[in-house]
């Protein structure tokens, strides 16, 4: 048990189809079609297996845990000394493509098709080990269907969006989060404020430092936090009853102290909207009510037999009964949106409450914005003697929060710095650094809040240093012998 999650595979769990470096996050269900590296299969036998199993696509898309057989493959053993005397014609496989898929037709698993794509190449024996395990690595990769459901990390996560969807996550490295979570102190009691634009991978990466334990206040600009990572880790609902969301756009009145929930960024306008609507139309049905009654006043008057007499009163009882049920589903619906309103109005006061005390342990900023706004205003609800981490894609907009910082004081031992990242391959008398790595992961400025003394100007403390800096030097330069 890991966080109160269980350790075997069940359903509705978040889950991560992984299949050599390349990962999905996926929810399993039953009777889903799952698409995965131009696989399709169904996860209903996978639900009871333990995580990290690796499973074999069978025919009709149902998945069987792979059984390990030693590889007992006479052919490997003949190698050659070089490579020199291979030439890459794309004649040396006697193997075409309609035979390799009249084997998959007849159910022949991935295994036996490599080992025929073996049998059928003229240049196999001829290359040396290091290329043969090349080879046969290679088409295990294309024809084998073999994969692994593990469960959801931060690790796991950060990886996956890292290589699928970087601009989502605005180019957060996997090395430059693990540095954050270190440099922010994140840990189980804290009380954290995190403001990111990371489709709530960094927020998912705090909860799941924490635990379950401690309290976390999401800053989010716009209508509403954006939790789409946050929601693949798969948390159990107790890590979010002390999880809070605070707008961007009440921070100023939250500090000048003019706050109030009167007005929510996104709810009351769509309220309005919808009322207007549902005015419009109303209004619309009357008028074409109008018109429908008086039209028939004013054509000649018509004789109307008993039955017609009765449809029409049938009709007219019907358009009651539609008109009740209209304005009965409108009444519910108003009542719904009121209920949201009033929670969210609810959630908004006690995050303003938890604000408000200026005693947050830690703050977290990784966002598309400037950071240096961002900071200064965040700054103010953070206790004295606590660590924050700023990330940003690109080094110039740190170095002016930098300069910001060093003006306005209340931060000591703040760094600025780069994680630099590189794969080693690691294998038998092959080990290597890989040819393809990063350019780049980012860049966190990093420090610790003290209290700012308001007494002392910060323009008369620089103007201190900047006087007392050219005396020291030229004490020392007397000091020195001629």
């Amino acid at each position: 048990m890991e966080g109160g999650r269980s350790a075997r595979i069940c359903e509705g769990d978040c889950a991560v189809l992984k299949r050599d470096e390349v990962f999905k996050a996926v929810s399993v269900l039953r009777r889903r079609k799952i698409i995965f590296e131009k696989q399709w299969f169904y996860l209903d036998n996978a639900i009871g297996h333990i995580y990290g199993t690796t499973f074999e696509v069978t025919s009709g898309g149902n998945l069987q845990p792979k059984q390990e057989v030693e590889e007992t493959t006479t052919e490997t053993k003949e190698a050659g000394t070089d490579n020199r005397n291979i030439v890459d014609d794309g004649k040396s496989q006697k193997l075409t493509h309609d035979d390799i898929k009249a084997l998959k037709d007849k159910g022949i698993k991935g295994q036996e098709i490599v080992q025929q794509l073996i049998e059928n190449s003229t240049t196999f024996r001829d290359k040396t080990e290091f290329a043969q395990d090349k080879y046969i690595k290679k088409k295990k990769k294309k024809y084998e269907a073999v994969i692994t459901i593990v469960k959801p990390s931060t690790r796991i996560l950060s990886t996956m969006y890292y290589a699928r969807e970087p601009g989502k996550i605005i180019h957060l490295r996997y090395d430059t989060l693990a540095q954050m979570l270190t440099l922010g102190n994140i840990h189980a009691g804290n009380k954290m404020i995190v403001m990111e634009t990371c489709a709530g991978l960094v927020l998912g990466a705090v909860m799941e430092r924490m635990g379950g334990y401690g309290s976390i206040i999401q800053m989010y600009p716009g209508g509403g936090p954006v939790r789409a990572a946050t929601s693949c880790f798969g948390f159990p609902k107790p890590f979010f009853d002390n999880l809070h969301e605070f707008p961007l756009s009440k921070v100023q009145s939250l500090l000048s102290g003019t706050f109030t929930t009167e007005t929510l960024p996104a709810d009351p306008e769509e309220n309005a909207l919808l009322e207007e609507e549902s005015n419009g139309l109303s209004e619309e049905k009357q008028t074409s009510l109008q018109e429908t009654e008086e039209e028939p006043a004013t054509e000649a008057p018509m004789e109307i037999s008993p039955t017609e007499e009765q449809d029409t009163m049938d009709i007219n009882a019907e358009d009651v009964d539609f008109k009740g049920n209209k304005e009965k589903e409108n009444k519910e619906n108003v009542r719904e949106k009121q209920i949201k309103q009033w929670e969210r109005r609810k959630k908004l006061k006690e995050a303003a409450a938890l604000l408000r005390e200026k005693n947050a342990d830690g703050l977290i900023v990784a966002s598309k914005f400037h950071p240096t706004p961002l900071l200064l205003s965040l700054l103010d609800f953070v206790a004295p003697s606590r660590p924050f981490v700023v990330y940003c894609q690109y080094k110039e907009p740190l170095l002016e929060c930098y300069t910001k910082l060093r003006e306005r004081g209340g931060v000591i031992n703040l760094k600025l710095s780069e994680t630099w990242l590189r794969n080693y391959q690691v294998l038998p008398d092959r080990s290597h650094p890989r040819l393809t790595m990063s350019g780049g992961g980012g860049y966190l400025l990093s420090g610790i809040t003290v209290v700012l003394e308001k007494g002392k100007s910060d323009s008369s403390n620089s103007e201190a240093l900047k006087m007392e800096e050219p005396s020291s030097k030229r004490c020392k330069l007397q000091d020195l012998p001629c």
